[in-house]
């Protein structure tokens, strides 16, 4: 593969993988979640803790909340490996490390990363670099989104079964598609295998957030829009569930974030809770 056709990933997927190693580095435990992995793939410079956007304080709940969020996509996709499911698809995998991390699951799973074609070819020369290497169970599949009408193509071509149920994951894209692509999307993954399972976050509209959270919310809009990759999507929980439905769904639940707080932050002394403004729709076939 070309160096030209090498591109770091988005300043989006490394802060997600920075916020995650911050959440063990400085968060006292026990940890919601581990993962330092991202980091080491990140590579940042030696000062990125000091970064405004890795602010201990400031961005705790944004924190707590990308942590939570992951730990409910590990157990979602542990219970569905224990059911059989053996197919894992990463839509937007980003710096994605649960190949890495999780290899007594990822053993029983073939595991399809699906990203843009440029940060997916950084990545594979990272992991090669790292000495984790490329195993067969992983497949990295290059998509054009703006390219091609079915990213399931190159799915199928990369060894994926489409007859056969998977776990099928999104976090932390519909903020940045449009309502009719998010459809579209809907409409794609609800196509495959029954008994197949999808878990995609959602950003709320600002009237729905926490008085505490909505300046961060307003923060977080204007510097994904001064990064180029501005939000352009928000939904009530009850228009997600009514797209996913309307897509194909045959049982559609809607996961709030207070949910995952109460889960995995109840009983913490130190005050870390996850920021409101991102639900979760967990969909299946």
């Amino acid at each position: 593969m070309a160096d030209q056709q090498i591109e770091a990933p988005d300043s989006t997927a490394v802060r997600v993988a920075l916020w995650r190693a911050m959440h063990v580095q400085v968060d006292p435990p026990p940890h919601v979640f581990e993962d330092e992995i991202g980091l080491r793939l990140a590579a940042p410079d030696d000062g990125w803790r000091c970064r405004p956007d890795m602010d201990p304080r400031a961005t705790r709940g944004f924190r707590a909340a990308v942590v939570a969020r992951a730990r409910f996509i590990e157990e979602l996709i542990a219970e569905q490996a224990g059911r059989g499911v053996a197919q894992y698809v990463v839509l937007g995998a980003g710096l994605d490390t649960f190949a890495q991390r999780r290899p007594d699951i990822a053993s029983r799973l073939r595991i399809f990363e699906v990203d843009q074609p440029g940060p997916q070819a950084w990545k594979r020369r990272r992991l090669i670099e790292l000495g984790y290497g490329i195993p067969d169970r992983l497949r990295l599949v290059p998509v054009d989104f703006e390219a091609v009408e079915s990213w399931t193509v190159q799915l199928t071509a990369a060894g994926f079964d489409p007859g056969r149920p998977a776990v099928v994951v999104s976090t932390g894209v519909t903020m940045y598609l449009t309502k009719d692509a998010a459809a579209a999307t809907l409409r794609q993954i609800a196509s495959l295998g029954p008994g197949s399972t999808l878990a995609m976050t959602f950003l709320l509209p600002t009237e729905l957030l926490d008085d505490a959270d909505r300046s961060g919310l307003q923060t977080s809009e204007k510097g994904a829009r001064a990064s180029g990759t501005p939000f352009v999507s928000f939904y009530t929980p009850q228009e997600m569930l009514a797209l996913a439905r309307e897509a194909g769904f045959t049982d559609a639940q809607h996961v709030p974030g207070a949910l995952l707080a109460e889960r995995y932050f109840a009983d913490r002394t130190d005050g870390l809770r996850p920021s409101s403004g991102e639900d979760l729709l967990v969909a299946t076939i």
